[in-house]
């Protein structure tokens, strides 16, 4: 297998279920929030991104030491396994040290305040606290953190010896003994008040602690000797006002008020004196991260449905900066022979990108409704899209609007989708294996043939330049070659899996297969026989591939969440692209051949630089 890797371009998206994920170093100018397995580092003067690579699974927590010298950072991973963490150098940008101990997961991280330290909090499964020398890298004790579940911890601000946690009806004051390695827990006194604690803040003095917790309203406890309930907020009839979808996030300003994120995309700014709301508006998605700049004057708002908020903190009026897919991506296209933009289409719409900015260019929405399948005709005029409502909708791409709906084109979904090279006709494939050719007039859309071979779900479709033949594939393990002038079956490749894709080798003497069996197959379009059988992967079904315009080189995707650049002759791996937490849902090179796009379960587009002798014998060719 390759040794070498992909060099990845750019990222975009942003995991925003993450708790605390979105964090600004104290210099003001990067932004630092984890997407899968990596951690990104953006500078917002710049515009450029760098990117953290060690992890094998989803992150799940993030934090910054005091003085933004150190980054670390948590994993998720399988049952029975360990769950690392990684402490980063900010300047260099390199793995200092890999902490080994906690199990499944890690819910909480926090640096002390003389960065001679790491507390950690593992997940449900493993629940221990562990305190762990940043010099050596060695944990120097542990305990079980709580009774009950234990999701967040905070050193004091002032006092590296003092540590608090909370989680599910337990707030515990922790005394951190290095010489005889021991800490020892104090509960606090919060009477007979129960309370899902899911956040902590410590305040600037280390006199007062704020928690946020799953009912919706907010506990300020005493750090002093008492360590006790001082009152909840914010105040309000009969027993205070409850946040919706509970405090999912809090932050403390310089004049002592406090802001707080809740479930429902609240945003509130609570007076010091009485806990009252002073202010309050509303963003898309719950508020899982609030970022202060310095002077505290402005914030950063991560949330749930991955988008980025600048706020000012006097009016509260939320500016969206960066959006992206929060769920799984089903599809991405390039126009023709255009590499500048590209759309993809996710459980709950269509977004087309600028690819040299990255930003967000269009949305379409369609509520309640899973985007299958997205398709640009070759002139470019209409995006094409195939719905879980069985409709075929057709949309301009610069406005977004619908031009028209060929409704009952299939029963319980459109599943493939493309467009024939003269533009006049679609073919389209069902959750049931019908494929459909459908023509389309300037007014009317009508279908020509309905073909009913596939017992299965069709994955793909791809039609020969000529546009007299398409081929589908399906996932009742066969690949059917159609004549699209009398709509009959031409040739059928049969093999013991399930067709997950089907492409033509550009000089369309060949046909390229893969699907759960995890092999990538060449077949001759002749006689339908197969000429070549390749291991795609180790880990699992392969899911996409694409070729390259020259027919030289192809890239694959699949569940073992590599992205791999294969030479179609050799039919060797040459490099690979690690960074997807998730499955890899799909893969295209860009028309100009200068990058590889990559979506995955998890939400998150992946930008890969197409190696620079590869681009230019591919310009050469074209």
């Amino acid at each position: 297998m390759a040794t070498n890797e992909l060099e990845l371009q750019a990222v975009i998206g942003f995991k925003g279920n993450v708790p605390h994920g979105l964090i600004l170093h104290p210099d003001n100018e990067h932004l630092i929030y984890p997407l899968g397995s990596t951690v990104v580092i953006r500078n917002l003067i710049e515009k450029t991104q760098t990117f953290l690579q060690g992890h094998d699974d989803q992150i799940s927590t993030l934090s910054l030491s005091p003085s933004g010298r150190y980054i670390a950072s948590g994993q998720k991973t399988y049952m029975g396994f360990p769950a690392d963490i990684i402490v980063w150098d900010f300047e260099t940008r390199q793995q200092i040290r890999r902490l080994r101990l906690h199990k499944v997961s890690v819910s909480s991280i926090s640096f002390s305040c003389n960065e001679k330290y790491l507390a950690s909090v593992g997940g449900q499964d493993d629940n221990s606290l562990v305190v762990w020398s940043l010099t050596t890298g060695a944990a120097i004790c542990g305990s079980p953190a709580a009774p009950d579940i234990a999701h967040d911890v905070k050193f004091f601000n002032n006092d590296d010896t003092k540590l608090i946690t909370g989680g599910n009806y337990n707030l515990r004051l922790w005394q951190f003994d290095e010489i005889n390695k021991k800490v020892r827990p104090t509960d606090a006194n919060v009477a007979s008040l129960k309370r899902k604690i899911t956040n902590l803040v410590i305040s600037a003095d280390d006199t007062m602690a704020y928690c946020g917790t799953e009912t919706g309203d907010m506990l300020e406890v005493r750090l002093t000797s008492q360590f006790s309930l001082n009152r909840t907020g914010p105040p309000g009839p009969p027993r205070g006002q409850l946040f919706s979808l509970g405090v999912t996030s809090i932050a403390i300003l310089r004049n002592g008020d406090l802001l707080v994120g809740t479930g429902d995309g609240t945003i509130a700014k609570l007076d010091r004196e009485k806990l009252r709301i002073k202010a309050q508006c509303k963003v898309l998605g719950g508020v899982l991260s609030l970022a202060l700049t310095n002077d505290s004057t402005h914030f950063f708002c991560g949330t749930s449905q991955s988008n980025v908020y600048w706020v000012d903190v006097d009016s509260l009026t939320p500016e969206l900066r960066n959006t992206c897919h929060y769920d799984r991506i089903n599809d991405i296209v390039f126009p023709y022979n255009y590499s500048d933009v590209f759309a993809t289409c996710s459980v709950n719409d269509i977004r087309v990108w600028n690819a040299k900015n990255k930003q967000e260019l269009l949305r379409i929405q369609v509520p309640n409704l899973e985007c299958f399948c997205v398709c640009f005709t070759r002139d470019g005029k209409h995006i094409v899209s195939g719905w879980s409502d069985g409709k075929i909708r057709c949309f301009l791409p610069q406005s977004g609007r619908l031009v028209y709906v060929i409704n009952d084109a299939h029963a319980n979904g459109v599943t493939a989708l493309t467009a024939t090279n003269d533009c006049s006709r679609l073919v389209s494939g069902g959750m049931e294996g019908e494929v459909r050719v459908w023509r389309i007039g300037k007014h009317t859309q009508s279908m020509e043939a309905s073909m009913k071979e596939h017992r299965g779900r069709v994955w793909d479709l791809k039609v020969r330049s000529n546009d007299k033949e398409a081929v589908s594939a399906s996932a009742d393990g066969s690949c059917i070659v159609w004549n699209l002038e009398n709509f009959s079956r031409v040739t059928c490749l049969f093999e013991s899996t399930m067709f997950k894709k089907v492409l033509y080798h550009p000089d369309e003497s060949q046909l390229l297969t893969t699907g759960s069996d995890r092999k990538i197959t060449y077949w001759d379009t002749f006689d339908g026989q197969a000429i070549r059988m390749l291991d795609g992967s180790e880990g699992g079904e392969i899911n996409t591939l694409d070729i390259t315009r020259d027919g030289d080189h192809f890239v694959s995707g699949g569940e073992d969440r590599l992205v791999k650049l294969w030479n179609y002759d050799e039919g060797i791996c040459h490099l690979v692209g690690v960074g997807h937490s998730g499955v890899v849902t799909q893969v295209r090179i860009s028309p100009d051949q200068r990058m590889i796009v990559s979506a995955g379960a998890e939400g998150a587009i992946f930008v890969w630089k197409m190696p620079h002798d590869l681009r230019q014998t591919a310009s050469n060719t074209q």
